[in-house]
């Protein structure tokens, strides 16, 4: 037996109402068709539902039975509607923000306020990544949004606006000899040509040109650098430096993630800016994406 919602819907509008014309009002359907359902019902069921007379329409023993499981049916099926349309409401406004550190720098709340005040119902959800994932979780949709480091792997199948423009710096352990030198620059800084046979601290190799980026190797002529140890996170990082196992460039921004407990950070001289930005897929048109990428346009252009 296979009964459809709307064969239970039809019959309970004429249970409850107990005559054919006015549930058929009720439902918005027309009489003839409203009669014939109930007989195609009564024919599935093996049994009559009702009883008619010019007059009077009732229910027999066989709809008696059914109509308590008819509305308990329906309200089930209403309630279930109900969860899947909030589920997808729910999925609609979720809004993931993948990032490999925070981002710091004023740079969520900012974009939190611009966001909901185009989307109330807006959902934004962080989301932490390896770092050895350049694309922080875009390139397998897993995010949303993301705060990434330029230049991105693939490119060509994001858009980004760039939030923040810094200074590169070189965490140090508190005693070694380029901080001593740092100390009595006028500048309180190192030249990047001080750095080149020093062992660095890398990314994972699948950050690819990312892990390049972070080894300034546009900035090293034909001198390879020499790789200290593979880090994924900024806890790693400090602790690397700290035990002597490497330098590791950073983000001015990015500093007091790994300064602390004989770690110091130096400005560095001969090598360009970071650029932190937020970025989509190209493909991905939600309204929500496309409010955090303008909202990301005008924070990094200091607009109101």
């Amino acid at each position: 037996m296979d009964v459809h919602g709307r064969d239970l819907r039809y019959f309970v509008a004429v249970a409850e109402e107990l005559n054919f014309t006015r549930a058929a009002e009720r439902l918005f359907v027309s009489q003839p068709a409203l009669s014939k359902q109930i007989r195609m019902l009564e024919k599935q069921l093996g049994a009559c539902l009702f009883r008619r007379d010019r007059r009077t329409v009732r229910l027999t023993p066989v709809g008696k039975a059914l109509l308590p499981h008819a509305r308990e049916t329906l309200a089930a099926w209403r309630a279930a509607e109900a969860a899947v349309e909030e589920a997808r409401a729910a999925e609609r406004n979720t809004l993931v923000i993948g990032m490999s550190t925070s981002p710091g720098r004023g740079l969520l709340p900012a974009l939190r306020t611009r966001l909901v005040s185009l989307y109330p119902d807006a959902r934004p959800v962080l989301r932490q990544v390896n770092w050895a994932d350049p694309s922080a979780g875009l390139a397998d949709g897993s995010s949303d949004v993301a705060f990434v480091w330029l230049p991105l792997p693939d490119g060509e199948r994001y858009r980004y606006a760039v939030v923040a423009q810094e200074p590169r710096v070189v965490a140090l352990p508190q005693g070694h000899p380029l901080a001593a030198r740092a100390a009595a620059d006028r500048e309180g800084a190192v030249d990047f040509a001080d750095l080149l046979d020093e062992p660095f601290l890398a990314l994972p190799p699948e950050a690819g040109p990312l892990r390049d980026y972070w080894l300034a190797l546009d900035s090293r002529g034909d001198r390879a650098p020499r790789i200290g140890g593979v880090v994924a996170s900024a806890e790693e990082t400090h602790e690397a430096v700290a035990n002597g196992q490497g330098v590791a460039l950073l983000a001015t921004g990015n500093a007091p993630l790994v300064v602390r407990d004989e770690v110091i950070a130096v400005p560095v001289r001969g090598i360009s800016p970071s650029r932190l930005a937020v970025a989509a897929r190209q493909d991905d048109g939600r309204p929500t994406v496309l409010a955090y990428l303008a909202a990301a346009e005008k924070v990094g252009a200091g607009t109101s």
